[in-house]
Protein backbone atom coordinates (compact mmCIF):
# COMPACT_ATOMS: atom_id res chain seq x y z
CA UNK A 1 0.00 0.00 0.00
CA UNK A 2 1.07 3.40 -0.80
CA UNK A 3 2.13 5.56 2.14
CA UNK A 4 0.87 9.30 1.23
CA UNK A 5 0.97 12.41 3.55
CA UNK A 6 0.10 15.86 2.87
CA UNK A 7 1.51 19.01 4.26
CA UNK A 8 -0.39 22.10 3.77
CA UNK A 9 -0.70 25.84 3.94
CA UNK A 10 2.76 25.97 4.70
CA UNK A 11 5.70 28.09 3.62
CA UNK A 12 7.92 26.00 2.00
CA UNK A 13 12.05 27.08 2.19
CA UNK A 14 13.34 26.13 -1.79
CA UNK A 15 17.12 26.12 -2.37
CA UNK A 16 15.98 29.70 -4.22
CA UNK A 17 13.12 30.72 -2.76
CA UNK A 18 10.09 30.57 -0.49
CA UNK A 19 6.72 29.66 -1.70
CA UNK A 20 3.37 29.45 0.10
CA UNK A 21 1.67 25.84 -0.69
CA UNK A 22 1.29 22.00 -0.05
CA UNK A 23 3.78 19.34 -0.12
CA UNK A 24 2.97 16.16 -1.25
CA UNK A 25 4.96 13.08 0.76
CA UNK A 26 4.95 9.55 -0.64
CA UNK A 27 6.70 6.19 0.36
CA UNK A 28 9.33 8.23 2.46
CA UNK A 29 10.13 10.80 -0.34
CA UNK A 30 8.86 14.17 -1.16
CA UNK A 31 6.79 13.61 -4.17
CA UNK A 32 5.60 16.95 -5.24
CA UNK A 33 6.41 20.54 -4.41
CA UNK A 34 2.84 22.62 -4.84
CA UNK A 35 3.12 26.20 -4.94
CA UNK A 36 -0.50 27.94 -3.75
CA UNK A 37 -2.83 24.46 -3.89
CA UNK A 38 -5.14 24.30 -1.73
CA UNK A 39 -4.53 20.70 -1.07
CA UNK A 40 -6.54 18.35 1.95
CA UNK A 41 -3.93 17.42 4.32
CA UNK A 42 -2.10 18.64 7.67
CA UNK A 43 -2.95 22.14 7.98
CA UNK A 44 0.95 23.50 9.01
CA UNK A 45 -1.14 27.06 9.51
CA UNK A 46 1.37 29.52 7.93
CA UNK A 47 4.68 27.22 9.46
CA UNK A 48 7.72 26.96 7.69
CA UNK A 49 8.97 23.38 6.12
CA UNK A 50 12.45 23.32 5.72
CA UNK A 51 14.69 20.15 4.97
CA UNK A 52 15.81 18.41 7.72
CA UNK A 53 19.27 19.43 9.19
CA UNK A 54 22.63 17.86 8.77
CA UNK A 55 25.28 18.15 11.32
CA UNK A 56 28.60 17.06 10.56
CA UNK A 57 30.48 17.84 13.91
CA UNK A 58 28.50 17.28 17.27
CA UNK A 59 30.77 16.35 20.17
CA UNK A 60 27.77 16.07 22.55
CA UNK A 61 26.97 12.58 22.88
CA UNK A 62 30.51 12.13 24.98
CA UNK A 63 28.57 14.37 27.40
CA UNK A 64 25.39 11.77 28.07
CA UNK A 65 28.44 9.11 28.40
CA UNK A 66 30.27 10.91 30.78
CA UNK A 67 28.19 13.73 32.36
CA UNK A 68 30.76 13.96 35.32
CA UNK A 69 34.35 13.51 35.72
CA UNK A 70 35.25 8.95 35.90
CA UNK A 71 30.95 8.48 35.61
CA UNK A 72 30.57 6.67 32.81
CA UNK A 73 26.38 6.34 31.38
CA UNK A 74 25.07 3.22 29.62
CA UNK A 75 26.14 3.88 26.16
CA UNK A 76 23.05 2.53 24.55
CA UNK A 77 21.24 4.97 27.11
CA UNK A 78 23.48 7.71 26.28
CA UNK A 79 22.97 7.55 22.33
CA UNK A 80 19.08 7.37 22.71
CA UNK A 81 19.31 10.50 24.75
CA UNK A 82 21.39 12.48 22.44
CA UNK A 83 19.38 11.30 19.40
CA UNK A 84 16.52 12.58 21.04
CA UNK A 85 17.61 15.97 21.63
CA UNK A 86 19.11 16.47 18.04
CA UNK A 87 16.06 15.08 16.37
CA UNK A 88 13.99 17.30 18.64
CA UNK A 89 16.21 20.24 17.55
CA UNK A 90 15.57 19.60 13.67
CA UNK A 91 18.42 17.54 13.25
CA UNK A 92 17.23 14.53 11.12
CA UNK A 93 21.22 13.41 9.89
CA UNK A 94 23.68 13.83 12.34
CA UNK A 95 27.43 12.36 12.25
CA UNK A 96 28.22 12.12 15.77
CA UNK A 97 31.98 13.05 16.52
CA UNK A 98 34.11 10.52 18.12
CA UNK A 99 37.82 11.48 19.65
CA UNK A 100 40.80 9.08 18.09
CA UNK A 101 43.75 9.93 20.26
CA UNK A 102 43.18 11.12 23.73
CA UNK A 103 44.92 14.52 24.13
CA UNK A 104 46.00 15.58 28.14
CA UNK A 105 42.24 16.64 28.98
CA UNK A 106 40.40 13.74 28.01
CA UNK A 107 38.57 11.75 30.87
CA UNK A 108 37.46 9.04 27.78
CA UNK A 109 39.66 5.82 27.14
CA UNK A 110 39.56 4.21 23.09
CA UNK A 111 37.74 1.59 24.62
CA UNK A 112 34.95 4.26 25.76
CA UNK A 113 34.98 5.64 22.29
CA UNK A 114 34.76 2.47 20.80
CA UNK A 115 31.86 1.32 23.36
CA UNK A 116 29.81 4.67 22.14
CA UNK A 117 30.58 3.65 18.48
CA UNK A 118 29.29 -0.19 18.91
CA UNK A 119 25.99 1.61 20.73
CA UNK A 120 25.63 3.67 17.71
CA UNK A 121 25.46 0.51 15.15
CA UNK A 122 23.39 -1.62 17.73
CA UNK A 123 20.88 1.08 18.17
CA UNK A 124 20.68 1.73 14.49
CA UNK A 125 20.48 -1.78 13.78
CA UNK A 126 17.38 -1.65 15.94
CA UNK A 127 15.95 0.99 14.62
CA UNK A 128 16.13 2.86 18.13
CA UNK A 129 16.84 5.92 16.73
CA UNK A 130 15.16 9.02 15.38
CA UNK A 131 17.93 10.93 13.03
CA UNK A 132 20.08 9.24 10.41
CA UNK A 133 23.29 8.78 12.57
CA UNK A 134 27.07 8.03 10.76
CA UNK A 135 30.49 8.84 12.76
CA UNK A 136 32.78 11.40 12.21
CA UNK A 137 36.40 10.89 13.55
CA UNK A 138 37.94 13.59 15.71
CA UNK A 139 41.54 12.55 14.78
CA UNK A 140 44.22 13.77 17.25
CA UNK A 141 47.19 13.91 15.29
CA UNK A 142 49.70 14.47 18.15
CA UNK A 143 48.29 12.36 20.32
CA UNK A 144 50.95 8.81 20.45
CA UNK A 145 48.08 6.58 20.44
CA UNK A 146 46.39 8.83 17.60
CA UNK A 147 47.29 5.81 14.83
CA UNK A 148 46.29 2.91 17.58
CA UNK A 149 43.14 4.68 17.99
CA UNK A 150 41.89 4.90 14.08
CA UNK A 151 42.34 1.03 13.55
CA UNK A 152 39.44 0.57 15.56
CA UNK A 153 37.46 1.92 12.82
CA UNK A 154 39.51 -0.07 10.11
CA UNK A 155 36.06 -1.92 9.45
CA UNK A 156 33.16 0.99 10.13
CA UNK A 157 31.24 1.38 7.38
CA UNK A 158 29.29 4.61 8.97
CA UNK A 159 32.12 6.59 9.24
CA UNK A 160 31.75 9.36 6.73
CA UNK A 161 33.66 12.48 7.75
CA UNK A 162 37.79 12.65 9.53
CA UNK A 163 38.93 15.60 10.78
CA UNK A 164 43.31 16.21 11.24
CA UNK A 165 43.17 18.45 14.14
CA UNK A 166 46.42 19.22 16.23
CA UNK A 167 45.35 21.00 20.07
CA UNK A 168 48.92 21.05 21.02
CA UNK A 169 50.18 24.55 22.16
CA UNK A 170 51.38 26.94 19.43
CA UNK A 171 49.71 25.10 17.01
CA UNK A 172 46.56 26.78 15.17
CA UNK A 173 43.71 27.10 17.33
CA UNK A 174 46.08 27.77 20.00
CA UNK A 175 48.91 29.14 18.11
CA UNK A 176 48.70 32.49 20.81
CA UNK A 177 50.05 30.41 24.08
CA UNK A 178 48.41 32.81 26.09
CA UNK A 179 44.91 31.61 24.80
CA UNK A 180 45.92 28.48 25.42
CA UNK A 181 47.01 29.21 29.17
CA UNK A 182 43.42 30.51 29.41
CA UNK A 183 42.24 27.13 28.24
CA UNK A 184 44.31 24.57 29.50
CA UNK A 185 46.09 25.84 32.80
CA UNK A 186 42.86 26.77 34.68
CA UNK A 187 41.08 23.59 33.06
CA UNK A 188 43.92 21.04 34.48
CA UNK A 189 44.56 23.77 37.42
CA UNK A 190 48.36 23.57 36.91
CA UNK A 191 51.37 25.68 38.50
CA UNK A 192 53.03 27.80 36.17
CA UNK A 193 55.72 25.78 35.97
CA UNK A 194 53.60 22.29 35.70
CA UNK A 195 51.94 24.30 33.34
CA UNK A 196 55.05 24.88 31.13
CA UNK A 197 56.43 21.15 31.29
CA UNK A 198 53.07 20.59 30.17
CA UNK A 199 53.49 22.44 26.84
CA UNK A 200 56.81 21.34 26.12
CA UNK A 201 55.66 17.70 26.52
CA UNK A 202 52.09 18.78 24.09
CA UNK A 203 54.96 20.42 21.45
CA UNK A 204 56.95 17.04 22.06
CA UNK A 205 54.27 14.83 20.91
CA UNK A 206 53.30 17.41 18.34
CA UNK A 207 56.40 17.42 16.55
CA UNK A 208 57.20 13.75 16.78
CA UNK A 209 53.48 12.30 15.25
CA UNK A 210 51.72 14.78 13.53
CA UNK A 211 53.31 14.73 10.13
CA UNK A 212 53.42 10.62 9.83
CA UNK A 213 49.61 10.68 11.61
CA UNK A 214 48.07 12.74 9.02
CA UNK A 215 49.73 11.09 6.08
CA UNK A 216 48.64 7.82 7.32
CA UNK A 217 44.94 8.92 8.24
CA UNK A 218 44.62 10.96 4.82
CA UNK A 219 45.81 7.94 2.62
CA UNK A 220 43.61 5.55 4.92
CA UNK A 221 40.47 7.67 4.31
CA UNK A 222 40.86 8.11 0.32
CA UNK A 223 41.16 4.26 0.00
CA UNK A 224 37.68 3.74 1.91
CA UNK A 225 36.17 7.02 0.45
CA UNK A 226 36.01 8.73 3.83
CA UNK A 227 35.79 12.43 3.32
CA UNK A 228 38.41 14.53 4.74
CA UNK A 229 38.36 17.74 7.11
CA UNK A 230 41.65 20.14 8.30
CA UNK A 231 40.25 21.66 11.59
CA UNK A 232 41.58 24.81 12.69
CA UNK A 233 43.42 25.62 10.02
CA UNK A 234 44.66 29.40 10.96
CA UNK A 235 47.38 30.08 7.65
CA UNK A 236 47.88 29.68 3.97
CA UNK A 237 50.58 27.10 4.70
CA UNK A 238 47.63 25.01 6.68
CA UNK A 239 45.47 25.24 3.84
CA UNK A 240 48.40 24.29 0.79
CA UNK A 241 49.17 21.24 3.55
CA UNK A 242 45.43 20.03 3.11
CA UNK A 243 44.63 20.31 -0.01
CA UNK A 244 48.09 18.37 -0.44
CA UNK A 245 46.31 15.56 1.68
CA UNK A 246 42.70 15.71 -0.39
CA UNK A 247 41.10 17.24 2.33
CA UNK A 248 37.26 18.73 1.32
CA UNK A 249 36.10 20.14 4.62
CA UNK A 250 37.57 22.67 5.95
CA UNK A 251 36.16 22.80 9.95
CA UNK A 252 36.26 26.08 11.84
CA UNK A 253 39.16 28.62 10.60
CA UNK A 254 40.56 30.20 12.48
CA UNK A 255 41.49 33.02 10.39
CA UNK A 256 40.07 35.10 7.41
CA UNK A 257 43.09 34.24 5.71
CA UNK A 258 42.94 30.62 6.49
CA UNK A 259 39.25 31.02 5.34
CA UNK A 260 39.73 32.87 1.99
CA UNK A 261 42.54 29.78 1.13
CA UNK A 262 40.07 27.27 1.70
CA UNK A 263 37.20 28.79 -0.23
CA UNK A 264 39.71 29.31 -3.26
CA UNK A 265 40.49 25.83 -3.41
CA UNK A 266 37.14 24.31 -3.05
CA UNK A 267 36.69 23.55 -0.10
CA UNK A 268 33.66 23.62 1.97
CA UNK A 269 34.26 26.62 4.98
CA UNK A 270 32.49 25.42 8.16
CA UNK A 271 32.15 27.24 11.06
CA UNK A 272 30.20 26.87 14.34
CA UNK A 273 26.43 28.07 14.91
CA UNK A 274 27.44 29.03 18.36
CA UNK A 275 30.22 31.51 16.97
CA UNK A 276 27.18 32.90 14.70
CA UNK A 277 24.83 33.22 18.51
CA UNK A 278 27.23 34.48 20.04
CA UNK A 279 29.02 36.97 17.50
CA UNK A 280 32.71 35.52 18.47
CA UNK A 281 34.70 32.13 18.61
CA UNK A 282 34.67 31.38 22.36
CA UNK A 283 38.49 31.05 21.50
CA UNK A 284 38.87 34.55 20.58
CA UNK A 285 39.17 33.65 17.02
CA UNK A 286 37.53 35.31 13.51
CA UNK A 287 33.50 35.35 14.00
CA UNK A 288 31.18 33.48 11.82
CA UNK A 289 29.15 36.65 11.04
CA UNK A 290 32.13 38.48 9.72
CA UNK A 291 33.65 35.25 6.85
CA UNK A 292 29.45 35.10 6.05
CA UNK A 293 29.25 38.70 5.52
CA UNK A 294 32.47 38.41 3.24
CA UNK A 295 30.61 34.99 0.99
CA UNK A 296 33.43 32.89 3.40
CA UNK A 297 31.12 30.71 4.97
CA UNK A 298 29.05 27.40 3.50
CA UNK A 299 28.55 24.95 6.27
CA UNK A 300 27.41 25.25 9.71
CA UNK A 301 27.86 23.05 12.77
CA UNK A 302 26.24 22.97 16.10
CA UNK A 303 29.62 21.64 17.41
CA UNK A 304 28.74 21.69 21.60
CA UNK A 305 24.71 22.82 21.57
CA UNK A 306 22.36 20.68 19.17
CA UNK A 307 19.92 23.97 19.07
CA UNK A 308 22.18 26.31 17.77
CA UNK A 309 21.79 24.95 14.32
CA UNK A 310 18.55 26.22 13.77
CA UNK A 311 18.76 28.59 15.81
CA UNK A 312 21.77 29.76 13.70
CA UNK A 313 19.86 29.68 9.93
CA UNK A 314 16.90 31.68 11.10
CA UNK A 315 19.64 34.18 13.00
CA UNK A 316 21.87 34.70 10.39
CA UNK A 317 20.10 36.66 7.67
CA UNK A 318 18.99 39.10 11.06
CA UNK A 319 22.63 39.92 11.67
CA UNK A 320 24.32 39.79 8.08
CA UNK A 321 22.93 41.78 5.25
CA UNK A 322 22.48 40.22 2.06
CA UNK A 323 21.88 36.46 3.79
CA UNK A 324 18.53 34.70 2.81
CA UNK A 325 16.90 32.80 4.73
CA UNK A 326 17.11 29.68 1.76
CA UNK A 327 21.10 30.46 1.62
CA UNK A 328 20.82 30.11 5.57
CA UNK A 329 19.11 26.93 5.57
CA UNK A 330 21.02 25.93 2.92
CA UNK A 331 24.19 26.03 5.21
CA UNK A 332 22.88 23.41 7.63
CA UNK A 333 20.96 21.17 5.14
CA UNK A 334 21.93 20.93 1.55
CA UNK A 335 25.61 21.87 1.65
CA UNK A 336 26.70 20.14 4.84
CA UNK A 337 25.19 16.68 2.82
CA UNK A 338 26.80 17.41 -0.08
CA UNK A 339 30.10 17.99 1.52
CA UNK A 340 29.69 14.34 2.42
CA UNK A 341 28.10 12.74 -0.65
CA UNK A 342 24.50 12.38 0.82
CA UNK A 343 22.94 13.97 -2.78
CA UNK A 344 19.46 11.71 -1.53
CA UNK A 345 18.53 15.00 1.49
CA UNK A 346 18.62 18.30 1.96
CA UNK A 347 16.40 19.77 -0.48
CA UNK A 348 13.05 19.95 -0.64
CA UNK A 349 12.24 18.71 -4.26
CA UNK A 350 10.39 15.39 -5.65
CA UNK A 351 12.72 12.55 -5.44
CA UNK A 352 14.72 13.68 -2.30
CA UNK A 353 13.88 11.90 0.87
CA UNK A 354 11.57 13.45 3.07
CA UNK A 355 13.50 14.68 5.97
CA UNK A 356 11.59 17.86 7.05
CA UNK A 357 10.48 20.33 9.80
CA UNK A 358 8.15 22.56 11.16
CA UNK A 359 9.37 25.86 12.27
CA UNK A 360 7.33 28.63 13.80
CA UNK A 361 9.16 31.61 15.05
CA UNK A 362 8.80 33.03 18.13
CA UNK A 363 10.48 36.31 19.33
CA UNK A 364 13.03 35.92 16.38
CA UNK A 365 13.25 32.00 18.03
CA UNK A 366 12.73 29.23 15.92
CA UNK A 367 10.30 27.01 17.82
CA UNK A 368 10.60 23.20 16.37
CA UNK A 369 7.01 21.80 16.03
CA UNK A 370 7.28 18.59 13.81
CA UNK A 371 10.09 16.69 12.32
CA UNK A 372 9.42 14.05 9.78
CA UNK A 373 12.69 11.62 8.80
CA UNK A 374 11.71 9.53 5.40
CA UNK A 375 8.39 10.82 5.79
CA UNK A 376 7.77 9.40 9.35
CA UNK A 377 7.39 11.41 11.97
CA UNK A 378 10.19 11.12 14.56
CA UNK A 379 9.46 14.04 17.06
Amino acid sequence: MTAETVLTNARIVLPDEIVEGSLLLRDGLIAAVEPGAARTGEDMGGDYIIPGLVELHTDHLEGHYAPRPKVRWNPIAAVLAHDAQVATAGITTVLDALRVGMDEDADLTSDDIRKLADAIEDSVREDRLRADHFIHLRCEVSAPDCLKAFTNFETDERVKLASLMDHAPGQRQFVNLETYAYYYQRKLKLTDQDFKKFCEKRMGESARNSGPNRVFISAACHERGIVLASHDDATAGHVDEAIEQGVRVAEFPTTEEAAKASKAAGLGVLMGAPNVMRGASHSGNVSARTLAAEGLLDILSSDYIPFSLIQSAFFLGDVVEGISLPQAVAMVTKNPAEAIGLSDRGVIEPGRRADLVRVRVDDHVPVVRTVWRQGRRVA
